[in-house]
């Protein structure tokens, strides 16, 4: 009799849905609107069964909460600009570390989100955790290749080294939900920047579930901050923003890039115009690193040079 019981119980127990929040300034806030709207699995090409079902109800932000995540990445910026390059590549090696851990999380979200079957989201996956541990290798390197000493006539030292432009606005791709996303993302704040980042519109989730891992990677807050809803609405007032320095524009389409271009013109903001990507998972280069960096000279005298050499 208690063994029927039991079994009764069990079969009448209600699933835990997850609630899927933003992540601003290390924090996980609703919408300061209080909206939300619903996200639904994408139906793959074979129509695999269960695909177009409702998966969550994710924040809709608002420009109040554009705004906020842009206050939380400049209060960031200092901290994370000024920390050494290796612990940089530190942070996001652990990142990957994490990533690693949550596997099959992220395969799920990916197949649901973009309609593949679990070997290709698998993929995809396994794509983007490498992808951050590339971007690790890269932190305490990128400054050999584009900064170095420069020749000058006259008894100087003349010495150019790469610094981070600042608060970049990031409109992350729209069909590729979690590698495309990861391929924009780190080499933004690979080179020192802090990033407000604008999630794919129809496939959200990958990215929200990626500050949980942010959150626990000792990444500091708010140098990465994510924000889902509609991507016009989101976007407009950040290529507007006086704080913003820079804006990548990868998701969004020819109308509104060229919108939030004219908007990035007023305080002059780096603008990285939307490029074709055939294929997510290929080698990245160093294009996307070097588009949100400034480069310092700095002139120094060496001294008095005679023919029994320097005296500096």
């Amino acid at each position: 009799m208690s063994e029927k019981n039991d079994k009764t119980e069990r079969a009448e127990r209600l699933s835990v849905f997850k609630t899927y929040k933003l992540y601003v300034g290390g924090k996980f806030p609703r919408s300061e609107s209080g909206r939300v709207y619903e996200v639904s699995a994408k139906t793959s090409a074979a129509g695999a069964a269960g695909k177009g079902d409702w998966l969550a109800n994710v924040p809709l932000s608002s420009r109040k909460d554009a705004r906020d995540a842009v206050v939380a990445a400049r209060k960031a910026f200092g901290g994370w600009s000024g920390a050494t390059a290796y612990n940089r590549g530190q942070i996001l090696y652990r990142i990957a570390e994490m990533l690693e851990g949550r596997r099959e999380q992220y395969v799920r979200e990916v197949a649901d989100a973009e309609g593949l079957s679990k070997s290709k989201a698998a993929a995809q996956v396994d794509a983007a955790i490498d992808r951050w541990v590339w971007y690790a290798g890269w932190t305490d390197k990128i400054a050999q290749v584009v900064g170095g000493g420069n020749p000058v006539a006259g008894p100087y030292f003349n010495l150019s080294s790469p610094e981070p432009t600042g608060v970049v606005a990031v409109v992350a791709p729209q069909e590729s939900s979690f590698l495309g996303l990861v391929s924009v993302v780190a080499p933004v704040i690979a080179t020192g920047n802090t990033a407000v980042v604008v999630a794919s519109e129809k496939s959200p989730l990958p990215a929200l579930s990626l500050g949980e891992v942010l959150a626990t990677s000792d990444l500091p807050g708010g140098v990465v901050n994510i924000l889902s809803g509609r991507t016009a609405e989101i976007a407009t007032p950040l290529a507007a923003h006086q704080d913003v320095n820079a804006i990548d524009l990868a998701g969004a389409d020819d109308a509104l890039a060229k919108e939030l271009e004219i908007a990035a013109a007023d305080n002059l903001k780096r603008v990285l115009r939307p490029q074709p990507v055939d294929d997510w998972a290929a080698t990245p280069g160093i294009d996307r690193m070097t588009a949100f960096l400034e480069t310092k000279t700095v002139w120094h005298p060496t001294g008095s040079l005679g023919a029994s050499g320097s005296s500096y």
